[in-house]
């Protein structure tokens, strides 16, 4: 008999305003030609068609001209070969900067797989709410996926209200100083499974240290040397570019909202986004807490599980997690270390849930099976829900479970507080699966969740509903632990 679960009215839908303004290029060719035409308008036409263009888009983003002479910056040394020493005005920058940007609807297509943390803010509330940060995978165009956040509040009944989010959306300023030693670089590419004896042969053009300005312009260099490179190879180019662009620091104005803040894929080698965000609020040894969130980058040849890392989701920095066993998808952090070591849930084999420990937080090398799919509905794999949980009972992991015609439903199992890799209990049924209303959607028939969170004594899962909107449930917190304890392995 399955535990009783009250589903909550918040639902949260993707918002097809939510637009972000980015950099639109389609060829050289096509830039010279359009450059060309723009530079051929008198200049009246020209402070016309910016101060209309400013009319329509200025209350849709924070510093439209900001936007347009950063875009103008990329094309500038067309600019300069089509003009031939011709003076450009700050109104024609503008101007040809507007030609080369896009919007982009973040949230068009879904809005899904939350996870949720307690928010660094507490001030301001009445007694028995708390504040927390939701983070959503969002959905646009061609299926790009990156990672956005809201604010919410629970009060003292588990009621949740969800924050007014802002309508001016930003991506981040991005920051490139990692400094890489050749033969980490060597192992990392190793262990993505990347042509050894090709990729040796490359970085001896690189020296012992060096940074990703070097990479790329060493990369150019040998691409012009050689233009007869095999699509293997090639593709060996691209992950050692891809692999020198994951180590990013990114800082957001503070006179942005956390819910005008969007971490959008990076680079081209993270064309294919920015896929379910695991956070956890990790508290050190010394007590000091930062937040982090594993996730997955995919630029379609590799799958790159990555870790942020915040304090106060202002600044970010975000590197690739190595190791023999820091693959494939599902990853996520324990909230603290255990018996002095770091610990993670994972999935490498893509079917059974596995725990892993590490001295090094970005180096995974070592990991061992902790539950294989046993019940029907989870047949197919079985994976997490977001970081475990700990209660005076144990680490309540939620699961997730893939069964006939690959219906996701939500489990959960109890872990031994000083050695999780025991087992105490697990449920013998879902503890949330789709309703009828929840069936329909991008992917159908799933409930799927990154996070959940204790209020009140209830567990709080927010989830989403087929992999397009998202909502909350809900469950007495000691009813679930003595169905886990009724149920020992």
């Amino acid at each position: 008999m399955r535990l009783p679960v009250e589903r909550k009215n918040t639902i949260i839908a993707p918002d097809n305003r939510r637009v972000i303004a980015r950099f639109f290029y389609n060829g050289d060719e096509r830039a010279k030609k359009l450059i060309e035409n723009l530079l051929e308008l008198p200049e009246s036409t020209v402070e016309m068609l910016v101060h209309q263009t400013l009319r329509e888009f200025s209350k849709r983003h924070r510093s439209i001209t900001g936007i347009f002479k950063r875009n103008f910056r990329h094309v500038a040394h067309i600019v300069t070969e089509v003009g031939k020493g011709k003076h450009i005005t700050e109104w024609r920058k503008l101007l040809i900067g507007s030609y080369f940007t896009m919007e982009y609807a973040l949230e068009s297509a879904a809005l899904f797989n939350p996870s949720v943390v307690e928010d660094f803010d507490q001030s301001g509330l009445h007694r028995g709410e708390k504040r927390v940060i939701i983070s959503f995978r969002a959905t646009g165009e061609g299926h790009i996926s990156s990672l956005v956040f809201r604010r919410a509040v629970i009060d003292e009944n588990n009621q949740i209200t969800m924050l007014e989010s802002g309508d001016q959306i930003g991506e981040a300023e991005l920051i490139k100083n990692h400094n890489y030693h050749k033969e980490s670089f060597l192992k990392a590419l190793r262990h993505m499974g990347i042509d050894a004896d090709f990729s040796e042969k490359i970085l001896s053009h690189f020296p012992e240290k060096f940074t990703y300005d070097q990479v790329r312009d060493c990369v150019d260099e040998l691409k012009k040397q050689n233009e007869d490179y095999t699509f293997e190879q090639k593709k060996v180019i691209n992950e050692i570019l891809w692999l020198a662009d994951s180590h990013t620091e990114i800082r957001f104005s503070l006179d942005t909202d956390l819910s005008e803040r969007v971490i959008f894929p990076i680079s081209k080698f993270e064309k294919n986004g920015v896929e379910d965000a695991r956070f956890a609020r990790f508290v050190d040894d010394n007590g000091k807490a930062t937040y982090y969130a594993t996730y997955t980058a995919y630029d379609g040849y590799s799958i790159l599980p990555k870790l942020i890392e915040t304090r106060d989701f202002l600044s970010f920095k975000i590197f690739p997690l190595n190791g023999k066993y820091a693959i494939d998808k599902n990853l996520a952090l324990f909230p603290k270390k255990i018996n002095g070591k770091y610990a993670m849930i994972s999935r490498i084999d893509g079917i059974n849930n596995y725990i892993m420990f590490s001295d090094n937080l970005y180096r995974w090398n070592d990991a061992q099976i902790l539950s294989k799919p046993t019940h029907p509905w989870e047949f197919v794999q079985m994976g997490n829900g977001g970081s475990p949980i700990e209660t005076e009972k144990g680490w309540l992991l939620i699961t997730h479970g893939v069964g006939p015609v690959r219906k996701y439903c939500l489990g959960a199992c109890l872990l031994d507080l000083n050695d999780p890799t025991k087992i105490i209990g697990r449920l013998n049924e879902p503890l949330l699966l789709p309703d009828e209303n929840e069936r329909s959607g991008y992917v159908p028939n799933v409930v799927y969740t990154c996070g959940a969170i204790v209020h009140n004594d209830e567990l709080i899962i927010p989830y989403a509903m087929s992999d397009y909107a998202s909502s909350f449930a809900s469950i007495k917190l000691n009813d679930l632990l003595a169905e886990l304890e009724k149920n020992k392995l």
